[in-house]
């Protein structure tokens, strides 16, 4: 069957690409994409925001890595026609073994749905049978952000599996859908542990009314303080974030880093080396997340 693909040529400029698709590849499920949602990442890329070498390297691409869709096709018979699943953007190799200590998104020779390789703005999406789950009783506006929402739930995994037992006070940085993703997450997870907001939008600062403190980061109290940190900021606020967080958090205390930055960004070594402190990675998520 011939598929519609829509690809980004340049900022601003779409093309659609044919391409024949088969309905009965092994391993795999034919889905139509039902609901999308639109990350930064991609409003990056349309809006040419990325480098130029980036652009240059990555486009032609169909956008979109957030996608809810229902199921045509499964050889397999695992699906039926008519289910309702979200898809996973994240593609570890065949042979990756799920049952290791190593998380899925960061091994050699995974790649990304709408980072170098097509999305899921298609009309059709040809998709590994582990890349997709089921889901009943969820709205599809709500699905389709499941994508999203795991990305939080892995960084609190990793934070939860690396951090000290003294949790008493945990704060995430940041004002933003990002932050409020972690902060449900956190409240639900840790429902012992003090959830604190810092961030510098009032307005957004507003809608966190769920968690315990909340802080604008240019009224931080000369005392406060906290025992790990989630940094949700990203961008150009990324530098700021990190010397403030340096400067409040706990000896031993673990800084999980969430917010992406297109720059370079400078760290205080001697501070982090004097405070013993652990700096933890999080990009992405997996199926298990």
């Amino acid at each position: 069957m011939i598929n519609r693909v829509y690809q980004l040529i340049r900022p601003s400029f779409f093309s659609i690409k044919y391409e024949d698709v088969s309905f009965y590849e092994e391993d795999t499920v034919v889905v139509r994409p039902n609901y999308l949602a639109l990350c930064h990442a991609d409003q990056r890329y349309f809006q040419g925001t990325r480098p130029a070498k980036i652009l240059q390297k990555k486009l032609p691409m169909a956008l979109i890595h957030e996608c809810c869709g229902i199921v045509v096709a499964d050889p397999t018979g695992t699906y039926q026609p008519g289910d309702h699943v979200v898809m996973i953007p994240n593609q570890p190799p065949r042979d990756f073994d799920h049952n290791t200590e190593f998380y899925e998104n960061y091994v050699n020779g995974t790649y990304f749905r709408s980072s170098g390789h097509d999305g899921f703005m298609r009309e059709f999406v040809t998709i590994p049978i582990d890349r997709v789950v089921k889901y009943e009783d969820v709205p599809d506006k709500v699905a389709a952000i499941s994508e999203f929402v795991s990305v939080g739930v892995h960084g609190l995994r990793r934070f939860d599996k690396v951090a000290h037992s003294r949790r008493n006070r945990i704060v995430v940085w940041g004002s933003g859908s990002l932050a409020y993703v972690v902060a449900t997450i956190a409240k639900a997870k840790f429902p012992d542990s003090t959830i604190i907001i810092v961030g510098k939008d009032p307005e957004k600062l507003r809608l966190f009314s769920f968690v315990d403190e909340v802080y604008d980061v240019s009224n931080l109290p000369e005392d406060f303080t906290f025992d790990h940190a989630i940094e949700c900021v990203g961008g150009s606020g990324t530098q700021d974030a990190y010397r403030e967080i340096i400067r409040h958090i706990q000896p031993q205390g673990t800084v999980v880093m969430m917010g992406v930055s297109e720059f370079e960004v400078p760290l205080n070594t001697r501070d982090i080396l004097e405070k013993g402190l652990t700096w933890v990675g999080s990009s992405r998520s997996g199926r298990k997340d």
